[in-house]
């Protein structure tokens, strides 16, 4: 059967927002495109690392001498977004998630899948597996650069807004309490 692709060449809105209380929220890449909507869960970790490496990218395309992409080096004040996620339906939990450039349309492009079980034998390697696995869908972003920087600076937010983080053991602080795991030494 082949992969169903939710496709976005030039999406209206892409954003990560969340849904939930601090300590309870579930993260959401959503992307729109005139009436087409899709909403990814993610994990707050791959929220995180998403908005750090598309940093990274557009910073070293920003260095290329004489810049030829016209990267901006800060969130263009026209393109944030503060607004809440719209109407929420999962389509799917995030597994796999790819990070590139693009440099004929100058866009950022991530690609990400679901979740997928494999099942191994003692007979079969893992890439072997992985190999005969059929993604039943994927979500293609592409982004320009202008966007994917207001994209990174409003998923940066979104991840720091949530639950404080103690100083000695890094964990994050119930509103209820907390119990530090600071190694014994």
């Amino acid at each position: 059967m082949p992969t169903k692709v939710h496709e976005f060449t030039w999406p209206d809105r892409v954003v990560v927002g969340t849904i939930g209380l601090p300590g309870e929220r579930t993260f959401y890449l959503q992307v729109r495109a005139g009436s087409q909507i899709v909403s990814i869960a993610m994990e707050k970790q791959q929220s995180a690392q998403l908005a750090e490496k598309i940093d990274e990218i557009l910073d070293q395309l920003g260095t290329l001498e004489g810049n030829p992409f016209s990267i901006p080096a800060s969130t263009p004040i026209e393109l944030v977004d503060n607004d809440q996620l719209e109407p929420v339906e999962e389509q799917f939990r995030t597994g796999a998630m790819s990070l590139g450039w693009d440099p004929s349309t100058v866009q950022v492009v991530i690609e990400a899948y679901p979740i997928t079980e494999l099942d191994t034998d003692d007979d079969e390697s893992l890439a072997d597996v992985e190999a005969e696995v059929e993604v039943p869908e994927m979500l293609l972003v592409r982004m320009p650069v202008g966007t994917a920087r207001a994209f990174a600076k409003r998923t940066r937010e979104v991840v720091g807004a949530g639950r404080p983080t103690c100083p000695l053991c890094g964990q994050p602080i119930d509103p209820g309490g907390h119990t530090c795991a600071t190694p014994e030494g």
